[in-house]
Order: C-alpha cells, then sequence, then structure tokens
C-alpha cells in the first residue's frame, strides 16, 4: 500500500514537473525571444540639421531570438508528433538521437 502510494506521489511529481516546463517554460523562452529582438541601443541619426533617435540593430539579439524562437517550434512540432502518433497507435521514439515513429509496445 504504502509503495503503490510512493509510486503515485513520484509520478504526479514527474507531470507537475513536465507541466511547468512546458506550460511556463516554453511561454518564458518565447517572451525572451521577443524581448531580444526587442532590444536594441539608440542611435542619434543627424541629416539636414534635424537630429532623430533610432534603434540599431542588435546581431546577437537578433542571433539569441531565432535560438529561442526554434527551440520553441521544435518542442511544439515534436507534441504535435506525439499526439497525431498515438493517434495512429504508435509512438514517438528518441533511441537513434533523433525522434522516429515506432509501433507502440
Amino acid at each position: 500500500m504504502v509503495d503503490a502510494l510512493v509510486q503515485e506521489a513520484r509520478s504526479l511529481g514527474e507531470v507537475l514537473l513536465i507541466a511547468l516546463v512546458l506550460g511556463a517554460g516554453l511561454p518564458a523562452l518565447f517572451a525572451l525571444g521577443v524581448r531580444a529582438l526587442a532590444r536594441g541601443s539608440e542611435t542619434e541619426l543627424a541629416a539636414g540639421g534635424v537630429t532623430v533617435r533610432a534603434p540599431a540593430a542588435r546581431p546577437l539579439g537578433r542571433v539569441v531570438a531565432v535560438v529561442c524562437f526554434a527551440v520553441v517550434v521544435v518542442v511544439v512540432l515534436l507534441g504535435i508528433a506525439v499526439i497525431v502518433a498515438g493517434g495512429f497507435g504508435m509512438a514517438v521514439s528518441f533511441e537513434q538521437g533523433t525522434p522516429s515513429l515506432v509501433a507502440e509496445p
């Protein structure tokens, strides 16, 4: 009886951890990408006696944003693959290092 309760608590903890990572982690990663893309230093441009402040591009921010967005897209696509594979009676396996569809055991 106690072993079953410990196993249930362990399973609940795993589900909670995955829910936190996917439910809060992915939106936070996406927000970090948006923030990196939006962040820029201001540059003053002078033309014809008029000074204008304009945001300057930050290449590192663009790279960070692309990496964040790529990770979010890959995780979302893997989630869709798991759902679709389950509908066809298959599972997603990472045994070869890359995700592949295999028959459910």
